[in-house]
C-alpha cells in the first residue's frame, strides 16, 4: 500500500513538472524551498514566537558511550508549532518534497526503492549510521 502512495505520488509529480523540466531549474527550485523551510522556522521563531531556539554547546560527560548520546543530546526547540506556522511548515516541507521527488524523476530513481535502501541502512548500521 505504501509503495503505490510514493509510486503515485512520483507520478504526479512527473505529470506536474511542465515548466520547471531541467535539472538545473529543478535544483534551484529544491534549493529555494530549502530555504523556505529554513525561513518558516526562523519566523515561527522570530514573528509569532510560538517556538524558541535555546541552543549551547552540550554537555557530554568523559565516561558517555555512544548509546547514552541519544539522552545527552537536545534539540534545542522550545514549545511547539501554532497551527499557523505548522502549516506554514508543511507547506514549505511539501514543496521541498516535490522538488526532491522531481530530482529522483529526472535521474530515473524510483523513490520507493530509495526509502527502502535508506531504510536497510539504517536498520543495519542502527545508530552507527552517519546522519
Amino acid at each position: 500500500m505504501k509503495d503505490l502512495l510514493v509510486d503515485e505520488f512520483q507520478h504526479a509529480v512527473a505529470d506536474c513538472l511542465i515548466r520547471h523540466r531541467s535539472v538545473l531549474d529543478v535544483l534551484s527550485k529544491f534549493q529555494e524551498a530549502n530555504a523556505r523551510v529554513h525561513r518558516a522556522v526562523a519566523k515561527a521563531v522570530t514573528s509569532c514566537g510560538c517556538i524558541r531556539i535555546h541552543a549551547q554547546r552540550p554537555q557530554i560527560p568523559a565516561h558517555s558511550t555512544l548509546r547514552d548520546l541519544k539522552a545527552l543530546m537536545d534539540d534545542h526547540i522550545e514549545g511547539e508549532l501554532c497551527e499557523s506556522c505548522r502549516e506554514v511548515l508543511e507547506e514549505e516541507l511539501g514543496t521541498q518534497l516535490f522538488y526532491l521527488v522531481a530530482l529522483c524523476n529526472l535521474f530515473d530513481i524510483n523513490t520507493f526503492d530509495l526509502f527502502i535502501k535508506e531504510n536497510r541502512k539504517l536498520s543495519t548500521l542502527g545508530m552507527y549510521h552517519i546522519s
